[in-house]
């Protein structure tokens, strides 16, 4: 299918749900522009353990509000094609995918101040549409006119284990226990927060992925795209 057409696609969904990597393949699969909006916090959660402003778990946060607006995040492709994520013109992909990152991310992620300035960055990047950027607030805060909205959930045993195969992978010693742990943790805390809490837009589509195959779930997802498109 070609066309001229371009849309707004938000995905969102709990941690561990595969959002990332069924947003990448549909960007790429439409020709799209991949936005990885967990990774802007990440990059932020980075940032502050590296300039020592979390210590013994507990954030500096009038610190890293004076400096919010001076971190610049943006997504180059690599020599594959796949997008990585930059912070003031590093490229930090390789530090962002840690537990521990992950887990000060949902952290900062709470925070007003934190979301306000990546969802500027964020709608930055929509203006000329043609994107799907996957998150927990794309389709309700980010970009609630997004032409298209998906929501993503798996049982947390299934996610927990998918991302314990992912660390396994990388070298990671964690066990199962305390990714599902922090899995169950994560999603309370997203769900529960303040600012910008995890929840299904009114006009999401939801799509329960324990057990698709990546082929089912992407030519579910593109079937999606094409009633969007026909929409218009």
């Amino acid at each position: 299918m070609t066309t001229n057409k371009k849309i707004i696609i938000a995905i969102d969904g709990h941690s561990s749900c595969g959002k990332s990597t069924m947003a990448k393949a549909l960007a790429a699969k439409i020709g799209y522009t991949y936005i990885d909006s967990g990774a802007m916090y990440r990059a932020v959660s980075f940032f502050c353990l590296r300039e020592g402003l979390i210590v013994d778990g507990k954030l500096n946060e009038p610190a890293l509000q004076k400096q919010i607006q001076n971190l610049h995040i943006h997504f180059f492709p690599n020599e594959k094609g796949e997008p990585n994520t930059f912070l003031n013109g590093e490229n930090i992909e390789a530090h962002i995918r840690t537990l521990s990152v992950a887990n000060e991310a949902s952290k900062v992620s709470t925070l007003r101040f934190v979301r306000e300035e990546m969802v500027r960055q964020q709608q930055e990047m929509g203006k000329g549409k043609g994107i799907v950027m996957d998150g927990r607030d794309i389709g309700t805060v980010v970009f609630p006119q997004a032409e298209l909205k998906i929501f993503v959930t798996a049982s947390a045993e299934v996610r927990a284990n998918r991302r314990f195969l992912e660390l396994q992978a990388k070298g990671d010693n964690t066990t199962f226990g305390s990714v599902l742990a922090n899995v169950k943790e994560r999603d309370d805390r997203d769900q529960n927060r303040a600012e910008s809490p995890l929840k299904k837009a009114d006009d999401a589509i939801e799509l329960d992925n324990s057990y698709l195959t990546p082929d089912e779930q992407m030519q579910w997802l593109f079937v999606q795209y094409e009633q969007a498109i026909n929409r218009l």
